[in-house]
């Protein structure tokens, strides 16, 4: 009996289905609608303010940023006269901040790390005082705390005549005196020095880097680095004629201190407070990181012969970064944006004087969006900066 051939075999017609019952088109218009909805009511919101402005005589425009400020401001890290301008003082008052910040962050994460590292400890003593340095400064809020410090430490401290002294360091109500470098002559000569030890640097992480990858062998890094940067600093330090920074110790003079660098009780307080405060929750991301890690991880190391110290510096930590990090980023963004409470206690932050601004000129939508618009710009660039360092020690898997 001879083959047939079968008909070729054809898909089942597809039903005609009209375009707005697409499950695509129906998520795309429901998107659309939403959007819509959206910018409307911000459009009205807008269109509102915009009229009940015109009708006080008020014309939206940050023109009002040119005008001489007409005020003082205690603490500044660039020079600053009240014949400034009001953008001017919005510039200090953001070095401010961000001097707060950068600090707060790096003296939270030690902290932080040392408390979880505590927290995990074998000593009950050492163990019990972690947790309760943890459940207190979790517990209370950052305003109180802020508040208690300034009231209750700083301005309790003597009189500058009756300063306590630590050695170099005198403590008063006036606040911390500590010692300084004063510029001099061959600064400027050596800021492009220290520009080119950090390019150096770089290069030579960089290549280090490379030759790691390419040998498949793992080398170090990080000492060479800090080895080309401070290498290069110290020589140039060396063959300047005169040193670039003359160091001052601070010395009580009337009621006053000379010499050194004096910071402010405000400075002090905000800076402990959030310090401690943001440590408190980044010890507990620590400790949860750290046991995070699987216990085989450990017993491994310890077979190796590994000390406890070695265990946990090159086995344990690298391993519960990738759990640290991302929650580690929530708390640089809160600390950042906590930093706003300084104006409870009189430092002069970017909160504060765009409030001082606001009282002088009335300018409130412009200075509120201004800083609005400053504070998610900081904390997008250090979301991005921790984002970037999270995919480099997060796992790969192949």
């Amino acid at each position: 009996m001879a083959n047939v051939p079968l008909p070729p075999a054809t898909s089942p017609p597809r039903p005609n289905r009209a375009f707005w019952r697409d499950d695509r088109f129906i998520q795309f218009a429901a998107q659309f609608i939403v959007l819509a909805i959206v910018a409307g009511l911000l459009f009205l919101a807008f269109r509102n303010m915009a009229d009940s402005l015109a009708r006080q005589g008020i014309a939206l425009g940050f023109g009002f940023l040119e005008n001489a400020a007409g005020f003082d401001i205690g603490e500044s890290l660039i020079r600053y006269a009240n014949t400034d301008t009001f953008s001017r003082a919005l510039l200090v008052g953001l070095l401010n901040t961000l001097l707060v910040s950068v600090l707060g962050i790096i003296l939270a994460t030690l902290l932080g790390i040392v408390v979880g590292i505590a927290r995990l400890s074998g000593n009950w003593l050492v163990n019990r005082l972690a947790w309760l340095f943890i459940e207190l400064m979790r517990n209370v809020p950052l305003l109180v705390l802020l508040i208690f410090i300034y009231t209750a430490f700083f301005l309790k401290l003597p009189r500058a005549r009756q300063a306590i002294s630590l050695g170099p360091l005198y403590l008063s109500n006036r606040g911390v005196a500590i010692p300084w470098g004063e510029p001099t002559e061959t600064w400027p000569i050596y800021l492009y020095i220290l520009i080119a030890a950090v390019g150096l640097a770089i290069l030579a992480a960089t290549g280090l880097r490379l030759w790691q990858e390419r040998s498949g062998r793992p080398k170090p890094i990080v000492l060479p680095t800090l080895f080309v940067l401070l290498g290069i600093a110290g020589i140039g330090w060396l063959v300047l004629p005169q040193p670039p920074l003359q160091v001052t110790t601070p010395e009580i003079a009337a009621f006053n201190f000379k010499g050194g660098l004096v910071l402010t009780p405000e400075f002090m307080a905000l800076l402990l407070g959030l310090v401690i405060y943001t440590a408190a929750f980044i010890g507990e991301i620590v400790r949860a990181g750290i046991q995070a890690v699987p216990k085989g991880q450990v017993e491994a190391a310890r077979a190796l012969g590994l000390s406890g110290r070695r265990t946990l510096q090159l086995v344990v930590f690298p391993q519960a970064l990738r759990v640290i990090v991302p929650p580690l980023t929530s708390q640089y963004l809160n600390l950042t944006k906590n930093s706003s409470l300084a104006v409870a206690i009189g430092y002069p932050d970017l909160f504060a004087i765009s409030g001082t601004i606001i009282n002088q000129t009335g300018r409130a939508v412009e200075m509120i969006a201004i800083v609005m618009a400053v504070y998610l710009s900081v904390s997008l660039l250090t979301s991005v900066a921790m984002n970037w360092y999270n995919r480099r020690v997060r796992l790969v898997e192949r």
